[in-house]
């Protein structure tokens, strides 16, 4: 029987990915350290809650959240991927189910509208899910949907719908597994390393340079994909679609990308859309 591992665009075995919430005017700046050492990153949106054109402070807010024209102007395709954070920010668990399930929907509709596109990740506001909850996000059309559970490993998500993180980017641990993960080398399934925050906290903490500091040391490498939310889920769906014979050894790719594989000697293959390959 063959065996065979999932491996990124390039037949690469290492992803880097960030998600970062709530739409404020800190992004601007993160947006542009992302863009100077080539990462790529989620943006979770309240649609319901874009500032003002005019960029006013509300009253007894501590930042500003950005207006529909800098959020559709900032969150560009080069850098960013833009996903639901429900409508008002709700605690999901603690609305009426129809609520939740508007929440969820009328964001997802109100971001598509935006940007022209389909739009079906999440971050759960607040980190509030529940059994409840992550049906109402499944029939949304949500493919994932983040938490804010810290692995410290990492390995891909088993429930994509309730996708936990390896940290949070103030986690003291932040550097060490940075090094952990420029030294590996996944001999098997592939590795992601997954950092989560709010743009917002680098200010009111005065430390920015975690994150240059971070995005500088894993800039630049050969073995790493850097990659949206929504590109990982899909190069692991278009992987789970693959066609295989009983044995496993005649693999018959049906999707629309190239797929990337391992086999169990580390010998790596792509199979393009509509190809079948002999291992």
């Amino acid at each position: 029987m063959i065996t065979r591992y999932l491996r990124f665009p390039g037949g690469k075995a290492k992803a880097l990915t960030f998600s970062y919430d709530d739409g404020v005017s800190e992004d601007i700046r993160l947006v542009d350290i992302f863009r100077k050492n080539g990462m790529r990153a989620t943006f979770n949106i309240n649609s319901g809650m874009f500032g003002p054109e005019d960029k006013s402070y509300a009253p007894g807010r501590a930042h500003r959240r950005l207006s529909a024209t800098e959020v559709k102007a900032l969150y560009t395709e080069d850098v960013c991927e833009v996903a639901c954070h429900c409508v008002s920010h709700a605690f999901l668990t603690a609305c009426d189910p129809a609520v939740a399930c508007m929440e969820i929907i009328d964001d997802r509709r109100n971001l598509e509208t935006m940007f022209g596109k389909q739009i079906h990740g999440m971050a759960y506001p607040n980190s509030a899910y529940n059994d409840r909850v992550v049906e109402a996000v499944r029939c949304a059309g949500i493919y994932y949907a983040r938490t804010v559970e810290a692995t410290l490993n990492f390995n891909m998500p088993n429930d994509w719908l309730r996708m936990p993180t390896t940290c949070h980017h103030k986690h003291p641990m932040l550097m060490e597994l940075a090094e952990k993960f420029l030294d590996l080398k996944p001999k098997y399934g592939p590795q992601v390393f997954y950092v989560w925050g709010h743009s917002y906290e680098f200010n009111d903490q005065d430390n920015w340079h975690v994150i240059e500091n971070f995005t500088e040391k894993m800039a630049n490498k050969a073995d790493i994909w850097y990659a949206t939310n929504i590109e990982i889920y899909t190069a692991w769906l278009d992987y789970q679609r693959l066609e295989s014979s009983v044995d496993g050894s005649i693999i018959h790719n049906p999707s629309i990308r190239s797929v990337w594989i391992a086999d169990k000697a580390g010998k790596i293959y792509e199979i393009k859309p509509g190809e079948t390959v002999t291992l």
